[in-house]
Protein backbone atom coordinates (compact mmCIF):
# COMPACT_ATOMS: atom_id res chain seq x y z
CA UNK A 1 0.00 0.00 0.00
CA UNK A 2 2.62 2.49 0.77
CA UNK A 3 4.74 1.72 -2.04
CA UNK A 4 2.31 1.20 -4.98
CA UNK A 5 -0.44 4.31 -3.71
CA UNK A 6 -1.39 5.26 -6.91
CA UNK A 7 -2.29 1.67 -7.58
CA UNK A 8 -4.19 0.86 -4.53
CA UNK A 9 -6.27 4.10 -4.86
CA UNK A 10 -7.20 2.94 -8.16
CA UNK A 11 -7.49 -0.89 -8.93
CA UNK A 12 -10.60 -2.60 -7.17
CA UNK A 13 -10.00 -4.90 -4.85
CA UNK A 14 -9.95 -8.04 -6.57
CA UNK A 15 -6.57 -6.90 -8.43
CA UNK A 16 -5.26 -5.52 -5.79
CA UNK A 17 -5.34 -8.83 -4.14
CA UNK A 18 -3.72 -9.99 -7.15
CA UNK A 19 -1.03 -8.10 -7.03
CA UNK A 20 -0.57 -8.55 -3.85
CA UNK A 21 -0.84 -12.43 -3.53
CA UNK A 22 -3.32 -12.57 -0.97
CA UNK A 23 -7.58 -13.33 -0.95
CA UNK A 24 -9.95 -10.61 -1.19
CA UNK A 25 -10.74 -11.65 2.78
CA UNK A 26 -7.46 -10.44 3.47
CA UNK A 27 -7.72 -7.36 2.80
CA UNK A 28 -11.04 -7.17 4.35
CA UNK A 29 -9.95 -7.98 7.06
CA UNK A 30 -6.93 -5.83 7.23
CA UNK A 31 -9.13 -3.07 7.04
CA UNK A 32 -11.13 -3.35 9.96
CA UNK A 33 -7.87 -4.31 11.95
CA UNK A 34 -7.04 -0.77 11.17
CA UNK A 35 -9.89 0.66 12.11
CA UNK A 36 -11.96 0.88 8.96
CA UNK A 37 -15.73 -0.03 8.68
CA UNK A 38 -15.07 -1.22 5.14
CA UNK A 39 -12.20 -1.69 2.60
CA UNK A 40 -13.43 1.15 0.56
CA UNK A 41 -12.91 3.44 3.42
CA UNK A 42 -9.32 2.67 3.59
CA UNK A 43 -8.59 3.30 0.07
CA UNK A 44 -10.84 6.39 0.12
CA UNK A 45 -7.97 8.67 1.35
CA UNK A 46 -5.81 7.25 -1.54
CA UNK A 47 -8.19 8.06 -3.94
CA UNK A 48 -8.52 11.29 -2.70
CA UNK A 49 -5.05 12.11 -2.42
CA UNK A 50 -4.79 10.91 -6.25
CA UNK A 51 -7.40 13.63 -6.89
CA UNK A 52 -5.91 16.56 -4.99
CA UNK A 53 -2.30 15.79 -6.60
CA UNK A 54 -2.99 17.11 -9.71
CA UNK A 55 -5.44 19.91 -8.75
CA UNK A 56 -3.01 22.42 -8.80
CA UNK A 57 -2.26 22.14 -12.60
CA UNK A 58 -5.69 20.50 -14.43
CA UNK A 59 -6.87 24.35 -15.14
CA UNK A 60 -4.02 25.33 -17.26
CA UNK A 61 -5.30 26.35 -20.43
CA UNK A 62 -2.66 25.08 -22.68
CA UNK A 63 -3.38 21.38 -21.21
CA UNK A 64 -7.00 21.75 -21.72
CA UNK A 65 -6.15 22.66 -25.74
CA UNK A 66 -4.64 19.54 -25.76
CA UNK A 67 -6.99 16.97 -24.25
CA UNK A 68 -9.40 18.83 -27.25
CA UNK A 69 -7.04 18.22 -30.06
CA UNK A 70 -6.61 14.55 -30.12
CA UNK A 71 -6.68 10.78 -27.98
CA UNK A 72 -3.00 10.77 -28.18
CA UNK A 73 -2.78 14.87 -26.65
CA UNK A 74 -4.85 14.06 -24.38
CA UNK A 75 -2.83 11.42 -22.81
CA UNK A 76 0.40 13.86 -23.42
CA UNK A 77 -1.73 16.38 -21.86
CA UNK A 78 -2.22 13.65 -19.01
CA UNK A 79 1.61 12.81 -18.35
CA UNK A 80 2.27 16.69 -18.91
CA UNK A 81 0.04 17.53 -15.99
CA UNK A 82 1.39 14.60 -13.91
CA UNK A 83 4.62 15.34 -14.44
CA UNK A 84 4.11 18.91 -12.97
CA UNK A 85 2.29 18.05 -10.33
CA UNK A 86 5.03 15.22 -9.00
CA UNK A 87 7.36 18.22 -9.59
CA UNK A 88 5.13 20.29 -7.05
CA UNK A 89 4.22 17.49 -4.24
CA UNK A 90 7.94 16.29 -4.29
CA UNK A 91 9.18 19.65 -3.54
CA UNK A 92 7.02 20.48 -1.19
CA UNK A 93 7.85 17.73 0.96
CA UNK A 94 10.69 18.99 2.08
CA UNK A 95 11.66 21.84 4.10
CA UNK A 96 14.56 24.47 4.46
CA UNK A 97 15.89 23.29 7.18
CA UNK A 98 15.75 19.34 6.05
CA UNK A 99 18.40 20.39 2.77
CA UNK A 100 20.11 22.76 4.52
CA UNK A 101 20.76 19.62 6.47
CA UNK A 102 21.69 17.83 3.98
CA UNK A 103 24.07 20.11 2.42
CA UNK A 104 25.74 20.80 5.51
CA UNK A 105 26.13 16.72 6.07
CA UNK A 106 27.50 16.78 2.15
CA UNK A 107 30.20 19.80 3.23
CA UNK A 108 31.56 18.91 5.99
CA UNK A 109 31.86 15.19 4.73
CA UNK A 110 35.43 13.57 4.28
CA UNK A 111 34.30 11.82 1.26
CA UNK A 112 30.48 12.17 0.00
CA UNK A 113 30.20 8.62 -1.78
CA UNK A 114 26.72 9.18 -4.51
CA UNK A 115 25.49 5.51 -5.59
CA UNK A 116 22.12 4.87 -7.53
CA UNK A 117 21.48 1.82 -9.54
CA UNK A 118 19.85 1.16 -13.43
CA UNK A 119 17.34 4.09 -13.61
CA UNK A 120 18.77 5.95 -10.69
CA UNK A 121 21.95 6.47 -11.87
CA UNK A 122 21.38 8.91 -14.60
CA UNK A 123 19.93 11.10 -11.76
CA UNK A 124 23.16 10.37 -9.73
CA UNK A 125 25.88 10.94 -12.54
CA UNK A 126 24.24 14.48 -13.70
CA UNK A 127 24.21 15.12 -9.70
CA UNK A 128 27.74 13.89 -9.49
CA UNK A 129 29.17 15.89 -12.39
CA UNK A 130 27.77 19.20 -11.67
CA UNK A 131 28.46 18.95 -7.76
CA UNK A 132 31.91 17.71 -7.78
CA UNK A 133 33.30 21.29 -10.00
CA UNK A 134 31.73 22.43 -6.45
CA UNK A 135 32.41 19.50 -3.85
CA UNK A 136 35.64 17.78 -4.24
CA UNK A 137 35.22 15.41 -2.07
CA UNK A 138 32.57 13.64 -4.29
CA UNK A 139 32.65 10.30 -6.12
CA UNK A 140 30.49 8.28 -7.77
CA UNK A 141 30.30 4.82 -7.10
CA UNK A 142 30.11 1.96 -8.53
CA UNK A 143 32.37 2.94 -10.88
CA UNK A 144 33.78 1.49 -14.14
CA UNK A 145 33.28 -2.95 -13.49
CA UNK A 146 33.23 -2.89 -9.45
CA UNK A 147 30.13 -2.67 -7.27
CA UNK A 148 29.29 -0.28 -4.86
CA UNK A 149 30.54 -2.17 -1.89
CA UNK A 150 33.77 -2.56 -3.29
CA UNK A 151 34.17 1.26 -3.18
CA UNK A 152 32.79 2.16 0.08
CA UNK A 153 35.72 -0.43 1.54
CA UNK A 154 37.27 2.61 3.57
CA UNK A 155 34.10 4.49 4.03
CA UNK A 156 33.99 5.21 8.19
CA UNK A 157 32.78 7.61 10.27
CA UNK A 158 33.15 11.24 8.49
CA UNK A 159 32.00 9.72 5.46
CA UNK A 160 28.39 10.36 3.68
CA UNK A 161 26.39 7.72 1.42
CA UNK A 162 24.09 9.67 -0.45
CA UNK A 163 21.92 6.93 -2.05
CA UNK A 164 18.91 7.09 -4.76
CA UNK A 165 16.39 4.18 -5.01
CA UNK A 166 12.58 4.12 -5.77
CA UNK A 167 10.49 1.35 -6.00
CA UNK A 168 10.96 -1.16 -7.49
CA UNK A 169 14.22 -0.54 -5.15
CA UNK A 170 17.36 -2.06 -6.01
CA UNK A 171 18.77 -4.94 -4.02
CA UNK A 172 22.62 -3.30 -4.61
CA UNK A 173 21.76 -0.01 -2.85
CA UNK A 174 20.07 -0.78 -0.31
CA UNK A 175 22.97 -3.46 0.26
CA UNK A 176 25.09 -0.40 -0.47
CA UNK A 177 23.51 1.79 1.90
CA UNK A 178 23.69 -1.16 4.77
CA UNK A 179 27.40 -1.30 4.49
CA UNK A 180 27.96 2.37 5.05
CA UNK A 181 26.01 2.36 7.80
CA UNK A 182 27.61 -0.47 9.61
CA UNK A 183 31.32 1.15 8.65
CA UNK A 184 29.39 4.45 10.40
CA UNK A 185 29.32 6.79 7.74
CA UNK A 186 26.03 8.75 7.70
CA UNK A 187 23.55 8.06 5.04
CA UNK A 188 21.13 10.21 3.33
CA UNK A 189 18.49 8.54 1.11
CA UNK A 190 16.62 10.01 -1.83
CA UNK A 191 13.35 7.85 -1.88
CA UNK A 192 9.88 7.47 -2.09
CA UNK A 193 9.07 5.80 1.06
CA UNK A 194 10.08 6.00 4.54
CA UNK A 195 9.67 1.78 4.48
CA UNK A 196 11.47 0.79 1.65
CA UNK A 197 13.36 -1.43 3.48
CA UNK A 198 12.87 -1.90 7.45
CA UNK A 199 15.82 -2.27 9.50
CA UNK A 200 17.69 0.61 7.49
CA UNK A 201 18.06 4.01 9.45
CA UNK A 202 19.29 6.53 7.59
CA UNK A 203 20.40 9.92 9.15
CA UNK A 204 18.34 11.54 6.56
CA UNK A 205 15.53 10.68 4.00
CA UNK A 206 14.84 13.34 1.13
CA UNK A 207 11.12 11.64 -0.11
CA UNK A 208 9.75 12.86 -3.46
CA UNK A 209 6.95 11.58 -5.56
CA UNK A 210 7.18 8.92 -8.46
CA UNK A 211 3.41 8.63 -9.53
CA UNK A 212 3.46 8.14 -13.22
CA UNK A 213 0.81 8.01 -16.30
CA UNK A 214 2.60 4.45 -17.49
CA UNK A 215 4.91 1.57 -16.08
CA UNK A 216 7.44 3.09 -14.85
CA UNK A 217 8.61 5.96 -12.01
CA UNK A 218 8.52 9.42 -13.04
CA UNK A 219 11.68 10.97 -12.36
CA UNK A 220 10.57 14.64 -12.55
CA UNK A 221 10.30 15.11 -8.94
CA UNK A 222 13.73 13.22 -7.96
CA UNK A 223 15.44 16.16 -10.46
CA UNK A 224 13.81 19.12 -9.28
CA UNK A 225 15.08 17.82 -5.70
CA UNK A 226 18.84 17.20 -6.91
CA UNK A 227 18.66 20.56 -8.79
CA UNK A 228 18.38 22.23 -5.78
CA UNK A 229 20.28 20.78 -3.73
CA UNK A 230 22.89 21.83 -6.46
CA UNK A 231 22.42 25.47 -6.09
CA UNK A 232 22.65 25.19 -2.46
CA UNK A 233 25.92 23.50 -2.56
CA UNK A 234 27.36 26.25 -4.99
CA UNK A 235 25.82 28.90 -2.55
CA UNK A 236 27.03 27.26 0.70
CA UNK A 237 30.40 26.58 -0.80
CA UNK A 238 31.46 30.15 -1.11
CA UNK A 239 34.50 31.49 -3.24
CA UNK A 240 36.43 27.87 -2.80
CA UNK A 241 33.12 26.13 -4.69
CA UNK A 242 32.86 29.23 -7.44
CA UNK A 243 36.95 29.18 -7.87
CA UNK A 244 36.46 25.50 -8.39
CA UNK A 245 33.80 26.29 -11.37
CA UNK A 246 35.51 29.05 -12.98
CA UNK A 247 38.61 26.27 -13.31
CA UNK A 248 36.78 23.49 -14.61
CA UNK A 249 35.44 25.97 -17.02
CA UNK A 250 38.51 27.60 -18.07
CA UNK A 251 39.78 24.23 -19.01
CA UNK A 252 37.17 22.95 -20.87
CA UNK A 253 37.56 26.09 -22.96
CA UNK A 254 41.45 25.69 -23.55
CA UNK A 255 40.88 22.34 -24.64
CA UNK A 256 37.69 23.10 -26.85
CA UNK A 257 35.10 21.01 -25.19
CA UNK A 258 32.38 22.97 -26.34
CA UNK A 259 31.41 23.87 -30.22
CA UNK A 260 31.17 27.15 -31.65
CA UNK A 261 30.74 28.15 -35.47
CA UNK A 262 33.54 28.44 -37.48
CA UNK A 263 34.14 32.22 -37.65
CA UNK A 264 33.75 33.73 -40.92
CA UNK A 265 36.56 34.82 -43.22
Amino acid sequence: MADNQADFGLDPIRETARKAGVSTFTLVRLAKLLGFDRFDDLREPFRHALVSHTEQVEGRAWLDQWREDSPSAAYQADAAANSLSVVQRSLQRQTPEKLQHAVQMMLQARTVYLTAMRASYGLAYHFHYVARMALRSMELVPRHMSTAIDELKDAGPGDVLMAMTFSPYSLETIEAAAYAKSKGAKLIMVTDSEIMAPGLEPDLTLLVSTLSTHHFACNSGAMALLEILLAMIVKEGGEGARARIADYEALRRDHSAYWSAPKKH
